[in-house]
């Protein structure tokens, strides 16, 4: 395997056999996984970077809150970290990981990594990070305008549906809480209640913020000419809106650190410590795997703070291995 030292290779399995081995391989090419790949291949560690190529901003067409980012296209973005995560000697493969198995490496970690196709790639360190899936409820328009004018995230589009007529789908118990805070942008706000419990303080919340409470059952999104034009209700009744928000499930795609057996949190995503550390030694998560609130910005920098401590634990490693080295040798 081309390692970091020694040039790069991108987008092919060509080479990439079992028995080479990698420092680290990252599995998921996101602003997390990218950032990962980034400062470890700067510190001439051999990485290998997986990718399914599904990003979740796919439907998005532009990218806020970013430092010298903001309004930048997710493509792009991903494009040049691709680009300068190469530059720097690490491998891309576009493919998927079905699955990773840690290995008996003399008492430090050691994995195989296994991709589709057969493909067996072998690493010291694994960083996961492959995101979360958004499950949107089964109302017709919802995934035909996901990541247009049905979004999800205030403070990702907020900004930009600023005094729009604004409603927000009551599919899900944070829909109220949305509401309340999309006032902050637009002075038309509505909650589409459709059969959401409302306690009497989320009630008294919405009115003191002056957020009507629409009644009914949510019928279908009302597109015209390839712009959402507001909501039709089964009571046949429609309210005009130009933007509608909802707040999806969040599904984990962590089926990987779960059959490493890494341990979930009291709210039952995987749980890491500050720097992203698994409690499976030599296995790190980052971005919406584990954090279902991390943007692109901080999904980059929870990925920084993974390889920071990472490549300090191989330092680590790599003087034991050579004090063992010295010491079989009689020096």
């Amino acid at each position: 395997m081309t390692g970091s030292r020694n040039g790069s290779r991108s987008g092919s399995l060509a080479g990439v056999e079992r028995g080479s081995d990698a420092d680290v391989v990252v599995i998921g090419a996101g602003a997390g996984g990218l950032n990962a790949a980034l400062v470890l291949a700067r510190a001439r560690r051999r990485v290998v970077v997986v990718d399914a190529g599904a990003p979740r901003n796919a439907p998005s067409a532009h990218l806020q809150g970013f430092l010298s980012r903001d309004g930048m296209a997710p493509s792009a973005l991903l494009e040049t970290g691709r680009a300068e995560v190469v530059g720097y000697g690490a491998e891309f493969i576009q493919g998927q990981v079905d699955d990773v198995e840690r290995e008996d490496g003399g008492g430090v970690p050691r994995f195989a990594v296994r991709l589709a196709g057969g493909v067996v790639l072998t690493a010291r360190r694994v960083v996961v990070a492959t995101g979360l899936r958004d499950e949107l409820p089964d109302i017709p328009g919802v995934r035909e305008r996901w990541g247009k004018d049905l979004l999800h995230c205030p403070y990702c589009h907020g900004y930009e549906v600023r005094d729009q007529p604004l409603g927000v789908l009551g599919t899900h118990p944070g829909a109220v809480r949305h509401a309340l805070l999309l006032r902050q942008w637009s002075d038309d706000v509505v909650l589409f209640r459709h059969g959401l419990d409302l306690a009497d303080d989320e009630l008294a919340a919405l009115a003191a913020r002056e957020v009507p409470v629409v009644e009914g059952t949510v019928k279908r999104l009302v597109v015209e000419d390839d712009r959402l034009r507001g909501v039709e209700l089964v009571e046949d009744s429609g309210v005009a809106r130009a933007t509608v928000f909802v707040v999806p499930r969040m599904v984990p795609r962590d089926g990987l650190l779960t059959a490493l057996g890494c341990e979930r949190g009291e709210d039952g995503w995987i749980a890491t410590d500050r720097s992203g550390r698994t409690s499976v030694p030599g296995v790190w998560a980052v971005g919406n795997v584990v954090d279902p609130r991390a943007l692109v910005v901080s999904s980059a920098g929870m990925g920084s703070a993974a390889a920071f401590a990472l490549n300090h634990g191989l330092v680590d490693e790599d003087v034991e291995l050579a004090l063992r080295g010295a010491a079989r040798a009689g020096v």
